[in-house]
């Protein structure tokens, strides 16, 4: 079935959002004794539970007007990134590919164990925060699964909706288990690779069924076509589209997830905070709308422990940093003091086995030699230098970026530090480096779209790390094994 009759399909039969996939969801239904089909809600851009820790989550989401988001109506170019074809940048966003229209509402979550359920209080979800709803959950137990069901109404006597999930809590820090964890990043609406899902990486990705999934940035383009994000309107509308692909809303119903952002989906390419505004839209508005999508409990950078093996840490790029143009010296920052401060407490208070740091942006590289907006690069030489060294000063610590638009595995060719770049979600956005330019830093080089995962486990005794590098299809590509020293 072609994708516009097949969404029009849905559209006529009054079937919800779980009706839309592909895959086995729990169909969205109605309270009997509420019934009012003129007053629907949809989830129709998914949910999402973030921030997990043994004890706690926040649980994502965002009212819908339409069961269904608009048909993707227009052709793609046949060049990387594979823009629209004719796309009227000045038509209303109501009507633009992907659209999805919110709705005013209540929502609230119930959580249920083997032994007991939490209930939430009901959420309002207003215009102002373009009609998302973070719902926080405290008091949860360390490795355990929870059953998700979502309730919503359109009015405080509205009929409820519902749709289910599921997500399982970290073990605590004493615990010795096996850990699965997947990462990617760079994804734009129009390089999707699969008209009727979306994007075969995340479909990929759960075929894993990973403990969790950590994206690394650029998760929108606010910068590129269909639409440019020049207000706050599009770069909302971003986000809709994106979410409401099938192969994220599926991924999402069961993985937990941790977000960073980078440049595109706060601003433009290589923004921070003294850039000038993207056409109407300001660092502040950009800062607004990442907010209203990613659940956080405090600052932008942060760290979460997962058994008595792995810590992770996410960084923050875009909040502190420096004029990147600026010349560099000892004062000139990415992350920030107050960030490199929290970053060396935190680091050496942990006993984990594997550490691990995901930043949005290089560290090691190589990158190319005309960027100026990260730690591989000159223009960041000092603070860069710097984190390289601490960083190799400790056991069994990694990095994982995000940002470059291929794949590969790095050493620093002066402090042995080790790096994995994911690569971007799909084939069609692979471009910036060529396939034969193997640097003396590269263990892997490919110009592939798809995503790396992360396994920890235990064999007869020893902890082991293992980097696996895929293709958008699932299929490893590259290993790298470490054992814990």
């Amino acid at each position: 079935m072609k994708l516009n009759s097949r969404r029009i399909f849905f559209r006529k039969a009054g079937l919800g959002l779980a009706a839309f996939s592909l895959r086995k969801v729990t169909a969205l239904t109605v309270e009997e004794n509420n019934g009012n089909s003129k007053d629907e809600v949809f989830f129709t851009t998914g949910f999402k539970t973030a921030e997990v820790t043994p004890n706690s989550a926040i649980l994502w989401t965002r009212l819908c007007q339409q069961a269904v988001p608009n048909p993707v109506k227009h052709a793609r170019l046949e060049k990387v990134f594979r823009h629209p074809v004719d796309f009227d940048e000045t038509m209303p966003v109501a009507q633009m590919d992907g659209a999805v229209a919110g709705s005013g509402g209540w929502v609230r979550v119930l959580l249920k164990d083997k032994a007991s359920t939490l209930r939430s209080g009901w959420h309002k979800a207003e215009a102002s925060e373009d009609f998302t709803v973070k719902i926080p959950f405290k008091n949860l137990k360390p490795a355990t699964e929870y059953q998700m069901v979502w309730e919503a109404k359109a009015s405080e006597k509205g009929a409820v909706f519902t749709q289910s999930g599921t997500f399982t809590t970290a073990p605590d820090e004493e615990t010795e288990r096996p850990i699965q964890l997947v990462t990617s990043t760079c994804q734009y609406f129009w390089s999707h690779d699969d008209a009727e899902r979306g994007f075969k990486t995340y479909d990929s990705m759960a075929r894993m069924n990973p403990d969790f999934f950590l994206q690394t940035g650029d998760y929108v383009y606010y910068d590129k076509p269909g639409p440019l994000a020049k207000t706050l309107e599009k770069a909302r509308h971003k986000w809709h589209a994106m979410d409401s692909w099938p192969a994220l809303r599926d991924f999402y119903q069961k993985t937990p997830a941790y977000l960073l952002k980078d440049d595109h989906d706060l601003l433009d390419d290589d923004s921070g905070p003294t850039s000038p505004a993207y056409g109407n839209l300001t660092f502040a508005d950009g800062l607004k709308v990442w907010h209203e999508n990613v659940p956080l409990a405090d600052k932008p950078y942060r760290t979460f422990r997962w058994g008595k093996d792995l810590q992770i840490w996410l960084a923050e790029g875009r909040e502190f940093r420096s004029p990147n143009k600026s010349a560099d010296n000892p004062g000139k920052t990415i992350w920030g003091e107050e960030q490199k401060k929290w970053f060396q407490e935190t680091v050496e208070a942990s006993d984990a086995t594997f550490k691990i740091l995901f930043s949005p942006t290089p560290i090691v590289g190589p990158d190319r030699e005309k960027k100026t907006d990260n730690h591989a690069n000159d223009a960041f030489r000092t603070e860069g230098d710097w984190l390289r060294k601490y960083l190799t000063a400790q056991k069994n610590m990694y990095v994982v970026n995000g940002d470059r638009h291929w794949q590969y595995v790095s050493v620093d060719d002066e402090t042995g530090l080790m790096e994995f770049g994911s690569g971007p979600v799909s084939d069609a956005h692979v471009q910036g480096w060529d396939e034969g330019d193997v640097r003396p830093e590269h263990r892997y080089l490919s110009l592939i779209g798809g995503f790396l995962g992360v396994k920890i486990m235990r064999e007869n005794g020893s902890p082991i790390i293992t980097f696996t590098h895929y293709n958008v299809d699932g299929q490893a590509v590259h290993h790298e094994k470490l054992v814990a020293v």
